[in-house]
């Protein structure tokens, strides 16, 4: 028998119960669209986690005094602005740049009640390292750092309460600690850190040479380097550690961290993610197939007397076995080509519904759902093909 033979057998088979032949597939079309949208989901979350964290910056260093080994504190064992200074001549060309950041609070009027106020303290590179964006007006500039100019930024979300838009905030005069400072500009952060940062909802940026004059000592907490590429990340937190260790007082500890331990946890949690949502579909493709091999077991059994009429004219127990094979792969493969449309479709159908989303659709996903319904049709269809194969042909005529 020619394989194109066995097909045309096949269809035939599989028309004769086309009711039954559907619902044998579709529990092929539920496990192979369940594969490609799994792998679709956890593909997307991964890229977003990973988006959102390298958004804040993967070069990114960041410094701050811990506290010390005895319970004697003195406030020279503190990061200062001397400290930056010689993060930035020490760490030379490894860098891109060091800034750092001062905080104090205030009370401002806020629609009609008093609010906590969050003051930041900081200079002309703070903007390029924390990956802010400058939303209306300018930020600092050096001279505004130098000349300690009475300048501010503010948030969106304050802009917006206070002056009722961005663009009116800018040139309107603020107070902090009842000194007056021109709104410059507006700003929000690129990839929200939802206040677990120096930057919250209502936060004012002023220069950093102004802010240290309403604080009884200087205190950066913290000071961040953007080293000059990821790879060098962790060799730069090492120097970053010497420095500020040489700097200061014997037993003074300083934490030093970067965003690249939290990269590498991101990755190892989105990949077990994926391999348990992947095993959880192929669970449900295992019991598709168990499916197709019982239906197939019962066809054998409702047709023992066809194969037994076919043996007597001259049909090889090969013969057999390939067609109620090629029987249980087109079952597989057909529920698996209806699986795969069903699962490219709905990821592309979101684009109707949200603009500007794009949910990315693996193509390894997709030939690997189009081989394992091959595989499964070929594997849970071997057992019934078998057994129609082994049938004796003189019993299979006189089956009732």
């Amino acid at each position: 028998m020619f394989i194109g033979e066995a097909i045309d057998f096949s269809i035939k088979a599989l028309k004769a119960n086309p009711v039954r032949s559907f619902l044998t597939c579709l529990g092929m079309v539920i496990g192979t669209s369940s594969v490609i949208l799994v792998v679709t989901i956890s593909l997307t979350s991964r890229d977003y986690i990973l988006e959102q964290i390298e958004g804040i910056g993967s070069n990114i260093v960041y410094a701050y005094y811990q506290g010390k080994e005895s319970t004697v504190l003195n406030d020279a064992d503190y990061v200062k602005m001397a400290d930056v200074d010689a993060l930035r001549d020490r760490l030379g060309s490894r860098i891109i740049a060091v800034t750092g950041v001062m905080t104090i609070y205030d009370r401002m009027l806020i629609r009609g009640k008093e609010r906590d106020v969050r003051i930041n303290g900081a200079d002309q590179y703070y903007v390029a390292v924390r990956n802010l964006a400058v939303t209306d007006g300018r930020f600092f500039d050096a001279s505004d750092i130098s000349l300690r100019q009475k300048v501010a930024l503010l948030t969106d979300s304050l802009a917006e309460r206070l002056f009722g838009s961005r663009a009116n905030a800018i040139g309107q005069i603020v107070k902090v600690h009842q000194l007056q400072f021109m709104v410059i500009g507006t700003f929000r952060e690129k990839v929200e850190t939802y206040g677990q940062s120096e930057l919250d909802k209502d936060t004012v940026i002023i220069p950093i040479t102004v802010l240290k004059y309403f604080i009884p000592f200087e205190r950066i907490d913290p000071v961040y380097i953007q080293a000059r590429s990821p790879q060098g990340v962790d060799a730069v937190a090492q120097s970053v550690r010497l420095i500020l260790e040489s700097r200061h007082r014997p037993g003074a500890l300083y934490r030093v961290e970067t965003l690249t331990a939290i990269l590498n946890a991101a990755k190892n949690i989105a990949l077990i993610l994926s391999l348990v949502l992947v095993l959880v579909s192929t669970i449900a493709l295992v019991i598709s197939g168990i499916g197709i091999m019982n239906i197939m077991l019962v066809t054998v059994t409702e047709r023992t007397r066809e194969i037994g009429l076919r043996m007597a004219v001259g049909a090889s127990r090969r013969e057999i076995l390939i067609q109620f094979l090629t029987e249980a792969v087109m079952v597989s493969l057909a529920g698996g080509i209806l699986g795969i449309l069903v699962g490219v479709a709905i990821p592309l159908s979101v684009a109707f519904f949200a603009d500007n989303v794009h949910i990315p659709i693996s193509t390894a996903a997709v030939v690997i759902a189009f081989g394992v319904s091959v595989l499964v049709g070929l594997v849970f269809g071997l057992l019934p093909a078998n057994r129609a194969s082994r049938l004796n042909p003189t019993e299979a005529l006189r089956y009732e």
